[in-house]
């Protein structure tokens, strides 16, 4: 039985495992939301919600405390000067977990994981662009684009397109003869 027991061990050692909390909560610092498995996030929300609460007093030991878990400095500077001021009113709940459903290949249960008061604030990604394509900076560069765009397009249609040769009946005149050969072979041993 399992009484008394906390938390959840994710199939890992027990380096293993803090090792990737770490780089849990140094990328839900860095981007303000993330994507993981459920059973990752809510070991996360117990390992990341001490760490906001210990940043709420800015002392040289809670900055020690804290960079022992977060290694990157700039996070960590972040954590005590933006997201603590943002966070800092409320008592706890820092975080929350949405759940997205299961994954595409093995079937495990998706969530997001994202600070509290940062959920509007996160940048949308910009579109892809396509090979070759360079995003245009100004109006004149954008004319000019679309400019080369239409001539490589009307370059294209006027090249009249290359017919396929055909096979010849000499191709297949030089097949019938091997053929015949080996029959001529057989016939003779018969004999």
């Amino acid at each position: 039985m399992r009484h008394r027991v906390k938390g959840r061990k994710l199939g890992r050692t027990s380096e293993h495992r803090l090792a990737t909390l770490r780089n849990l909560a140094s990328s839900l610092l860095k981007h303000k939301k993330i994507k993981t498995t459920i059973a990752k996030a809510k070991e996360l929300r117990s390992f990341f919600e001490p760490l906001i609460t210990k940043a709420k007093t800015d002392s040289v030991t809670a900055r020690r405390y804290v960079a022992s878990d977060i290694q990157d400095r700039s996070l960590v500077k972040e954590l005590f000067t933006d997201i603590v001021a943002k966070i800092g009113d409320r008592p706890g709940g820092y975080t929350r977990i949405v759940r997205l459903g299961q994954r595409r290949g093995d079937a495990a249960e998706m969530a997001l994981i994202e600070l509290v008061d940062y959920s509007g604030i996160v940048k949308a990604k910009s579109p892809k662009k396509a090979k070759g394509e360079e995003t245009p900076k100004s109006e004149e560069t954008k004319t000019e684009a679309a400019e080369e765009k239409k001539e490589t397009k009307k370059a294209k249609e006027s090249k009249p397109k290359a017919a396929k040769p055909k096979k010849s009946e000499e191709t297949k005149v030089k097949k019938a003869p091997a053929k015949s050969k080996t029959t001529t072979r057989k016939s003779t041993k018969d004999k």
